[in-house]
């Protein structure tokens, strides 16, 4: 007899209970390779039924980091379409909240990186890449409505980098076996881990806008509103004005074997 169909709804909430299920077991356990019998064991399924969902324990993972990708970009996509009063700040109000605060989030995502081009199915991987490229050009044009860039393209360049500079900087001294070891580098910046992503990505932010005699008004879309009054002079806002759209109404071309982590 054939098994009963179920509802989307339904299979979207057994796929999330094994996403669950999978996350906890691997935040308990770091240092290796969950497997799939122990997800369908905490997740109270048979082993058989994690296989309907994922094919790999890899795509598994995939599918949990993404999840965490999606709640993020949806976060950050509707602050930048429905409120005008968007800054650096609070668009670091957003990563902090979806990324920095999510315990699973870079150590996932420093994973899935290494496993993407050689363990994740090909389907699930080209799947996840094109979901990504939607959501990065999404979110790159609306950042063009509140900030000043050359189009969709600089957004989500922007967007990488960004994404870079918190993925390395936990790398480096964030995670539990951090790629530094020296005890007293450590300390210091464990210290002031998250104000230190942050002063990064300020400059980062501030240093994409710096594009000459706009200067004093780029700073201001990063929250330099705390600068010295002389810091604010007037300069062109020419770029202000952005479209969101570069020449070509997209970006230049994009290789076919560009693989994304978020």
């Amino acid at each position: 007899m054939a098994r009963p169909a179920i509802s989307p709804e339904e299979r979207e909430l057994r796929s999330n209970q094994i996403l669950d299920a999978a996350v906890a077991l691997w935040l308990e356990h770091p240092e290796r390779m969950i497997n799939v019998a122990e997800v369908a064991q905490r997740a109270g399924m048979a082993k058989g039924t994690v296989y309907l969902y994922f094919e790999s324990k890899e795509d598994m993972l995939l599918a949990a980091h993404e999840r965490h990708v999606d709640s993020f970009f949806q976060a950050l996509i509707t602050h930048l379409k429905s409120s005008t009063q968007v800054s650096f700040d609070s668009v670091m109000t957003v990563a902090r909240d979806y990324i920095l605060r999510q315990p699973a989030f870079l150590p996932l995502g420093t994973l899935v990186a290494a496993v993407m081009s050689k363990s994740v199915s090909q389907a699930a991987a080209e799947a996840f890449n094109a979901r990504s490229e939607q959501r990065l050009f999404a979110a790159g044009e609306a950042l063009c409505r509140h900030f000043p860039l050359h189009g969709t393209q600089e957004g989500v360049q922007l967007l990488m980098r960004s994404y870079a500079l918190m993925l390395g900087f936990w790398q480096l001294v964030g995670n539990r076996s951090p790629l530094n070891q020296c005890a007293g580098v450590l300390e210091m910046m464990r210290h002031d881990y998250e104000q230190g992503v942050e002063a990064g990505l300020r400059a980062l932010w501030a240093g994409t806008f710096d594009k000459g005699e706009g200067h004093a008004k780029c700073l201001d879309y990063v929250g330099a509103e705390r600068a010295a009054g002389s810091v604010r002079q007037k300069g062109s806002a020419a770029r202000a004005g952005s479209s969101g759209e570069d020449d070509a109404g997209r970006p230049a071309e994009r290789s076919e074997q560009t693989q994304f982590t978020w």
